[in-house]
């Protein structure tokens, strides 16, 4: 283990594995160069041209296309950093980022997990566990079973767990998050099939099936706190975030402030956060996760224990770089006062562009990005791993890009998303585009007035397309579409505030 580092200027390591691919390992691998790490990639056969190869000092095959012959493959990850001299492994999130048994394999190594420790992530990392653990330490939790769901989901015994429970319920993963190993049950009859469909999920992007009930609570904001810890005692909680635009349980939109938070709320949020973080040995970076009811209370839902896809967010708001503070927690540097008293400030907003059909109920599409505009300007950020020759591996999440903005206030900022969702152009495959250029203009998202059920009850299906948009599509199917720009008349829909670049979208498929 590194010694503590009195010099803050000087880098936490000497060199770092990222034990991760796309725009999450961009961006450690950018984090690292400015701290002046040497930093390894691994990479599957999918990603040997990808852009965290090639900006990474090293690179080292660890497998096949599928997860669980690279990117979950714990041994290869370990043999990469042993090869390579890396003191440290940066998980980033999903794959590996919450398995203790890699974490432990990590230290045994005589490296470090840039993370919460292993126990901690037994203890909080599996949602079950840390149920108990919110329960223990007098925080509100989703009513619900803190015991797995084992045996035959016929079971009548089974069913009358769930019954106990209430209707309707979600069937979860106990591991990992974004959404995956998520179910929802309206009745003992869907039970079968969801629990069966939950496991399977959870055993292909986790390598653990385990699953538990939760009563579904509606009308509901799904909001985040951001933990900061060292191995010191110190211990921050770095403003909410407001995660409520999803589909299929998985994030679209975050946004901080939440609209939906008052000064009383918040303090009660954070105070929940932090007696959940305290029930373990916690240091690094968690994220700790609520459903806030229609009357302002809030219920604990799950911690997790590792860096989030929406950290940008939260960096926007504060000015604090969240990744590089993870390595320097890791290398045993202590929190200084200018981040336990860090405050945030302005409105920052994230969207997430994906390769995925809004007007098909969100399903993931196939296919390559042949030509983008991503916007610029004062207050945006773009995270993502395109490059002229990037392909979009099928085995993975259909994430492209995730465009963030950052305004004085939340209308300022909204107009600013506005304006840069006008200058993207994602050609070659489907996006969710229009959807989120619809969402800017949605008078509740506007108002602030939204929450969970947003897409399934303001958007269902999609705008309707009209005679001249429907033409528009048919004709770019027709045109080939690995050629033409992303549908455009779906994409560009509704036509509101319609920018030059999907214009001439339009125009060029229809000329050709």
């Amino acid at each position: 283990m590194p010694s503590l580092h009195k010099d803050t200027t000087a880098p936490p390591f000497r060199r770092v594995l990222v034990a991760n691919r796309g725009e999450i390992a961009v961006r450690i691998i950018r984090a690292c160069r400015e701290l002046g790490i040497e930093t390894v990639a691994v990479y599957s056969d999918a990603d040997a041209g990808a852009t965290h190869v090639l900006l990474a000092d090293q690179a080292i095959r660890i497998g096949e296309a599928a997860p669980a012959a690279s990117y979950l493959n714990a041994d290869a990850l370990l043999d990469a950093a042993r090869r390579s001299g890396a003191q440290a492994i940066h998980p980033g999130y999903g794959f590996v980022s919450e398995n203790a048994a890699f974490a432990r394999a990590v230290e045994a190594a005589g490296l470090v997990f840039v993370g919460p420790p292993p126990a901690t992530l037994e203890a909080l990392g599996n949602k079950l566990a840390a149920r108990r653990s919110a329960v223990e330490a007098g925080v509100p939790v989703v009513p619900g079973l803190t015991v797995a769901l084992d045996g035959d989901p016929a079971d009548p015994a089974l069913l009358a767990e769930l019954a106990a429970v209430g209707f309707p319920a979600m069937i979860k993963a106990a591991a990992g998050g974004g959404g995956r190993g998520m179910r929802r049950v309206d009745g003992p009859g869907e039970v079968p099939g969801a629990v069966a469909a939950a496991r399977r999920e959870a055993l292909s992007a986790f390598g653990d099936g385990t699953i538990y009930v939760e009563r579904l609570v509606r009308p509901a904001r799904h909001v985040e706190v951001q933990l900061l810890g060292d191995r010191h005692g110190g211990l921050v909680a770095l403003g909410e975030r407001d995660c409520s635009v999803q589909r299929r349980h998985q994030k679209l939109v975050e946004e901080s402030p939440s609209p939906a938070v008052t000064p009383e709320i918040r303090e009660a949020l954070f105070d929940s956060a932090r007696r959940v973080a305290r029930t373990v040995d916690f240091h690094n970076a968690a994220t700790v996760e609520f459903l806030l009811d229609a009357d302002g209370t809030h219920y604990f839902l799950e911690m997790n224990t590792r860096l989030q896809v929406e950290h940008g967010v939260t960096e926007l708001v504060t000015g604090l770089d969240l990744v590089a503070w993870q390595l320097r927690i890791a290398a045993g540097e202590r929190l200084p006062a200018s981040v336990l008293g860090a405050e945030a400030r302005g409105h920052a907003i994230e969207v997430r562009l994906y390769a995925e059909d809004p007007w098909d109920a969100f399903r993931p599409v196939a296919g390559d990005v042949t030509t983008w505009q991503l916007p610029a300007g004062p207050g945006v950020r773009v995270d993502t791993a395109l490059h002229a020759t990037a392909a979009l591996p099928s085995a993975y999440d259909p994430l492209i890009a995730k465009l963030l903005v950052v305004a004085a206030d939340r209308t300022a900022a909204i107009a600013r998303l506005r304006r840069a969702l006008d200058e993207t152009v994602i050609g070659g495959v489907q996006t969710d585009h229009g959807f989120l250029r619809w969402l800017v203009e949605e008078p509740g998202f506007a108002a602030g007035d939204y929450d969970t059920s947003l897409i399934e009850e303001r958007w269902g299906d999609g705008p309707p397309l009209g005679a001249e948009d429907a033409a528009l599509v048919a004709a770019a199917a027709a045109w080939g579409r690995d050629a033409a720009p992303t549908r455009p008349g779906r994409a560009a829909a509704p036509r509101r505030g319609d920018s030059a670049w999907a214009r001439q979208a339009r125009r060029e498929a229809v000329d050709r």
